[in-house]
């Protein structure tokens, strides 16, 4: 008789906590559209992040993008990581796959191998994508090439950090791409779902 009651708990918990997530979002939406210029680094408070909205299929943006040639894209993969790519023109993303083999592939294709349902883009508070052509026509020179992949150490955020960098630092998490990202254009990264 008390399992039951758990479940319930457990349930009821959750859906709050879903509710918390949507409500703060929203705010975040609200408050990302009250900025006149596109928010840089310098007008955030102490106690802010420089990433004002991560990627989630859970919870959809208001604000959709088209993309550009160098927008750095991201989908989900199993509800915990991101995996990213830069889009380099109508239909083509450029990605590090997990056998380290840098390949073009469709949206569609981007997100087909993984969970994630969703393109996200990384934009300013204007939704406007932080991209560089020079990026994209660097992803584009090292197509077909190999890397030795290794999830930590050498991933897909390093390989795009590196179109954006070339003398880049290590970048082995997704947190740490968008706050780089953040830094380089001096923008606050909102995650902008693709049109």
């Amino acid at each position: 008789m008390p399992l039951p009651l758990l479940w319930i708990g457990a349930a009821a918990v959750s859906a709050l906590a879903v509710k918390g997530l949507a409500d703060d979002r929203q705010s975040q939406q609200r408050k990302r559209f009250n900025y006149y210029h596109a928010q840089t680094l310098a007008d955030l408070a102490p106690y802010e992040s420089a990433i004002a909205t991560y990627p989630t299929d859970m919870l959809l943006t208001v604000q959709q993008v088209k993309p550009v040639a160098g927008a750095i894209v991201c989908c989900g993969i199993g509800g915990v990581l991101d995996h990213s790519g830069i889009w380099v023109d109508e239909n083509t993303i450029i990605e590090l796959d997990g056998n380290g083999l840098i390949k073009p592939v469709s949206a569609q294709r981007f997100t087909d191998t993984r969970t994630g349902k969703g393109i996200f883009i990384a934009c300013d508070s204007l939704g406007v994508p932080l991209a560089s052509e020079m990026a994209a026509q660097r992803a584009v020179a090292q197509i077909f090439q190999v890397r030795d992949y290794h999830l930590l150490d050498n991933n897909c955020h390093q390989f795009i950090w590196e179109c954006f960098q070339t003398d880049s630092k290590k970048v082995t998490t997704f947190k740490a791409l968008s706050l780089n990202v953040a830094d380089l254009f001096d923008r606050v990264v909102y995650w902008d779902r693709c049109v």
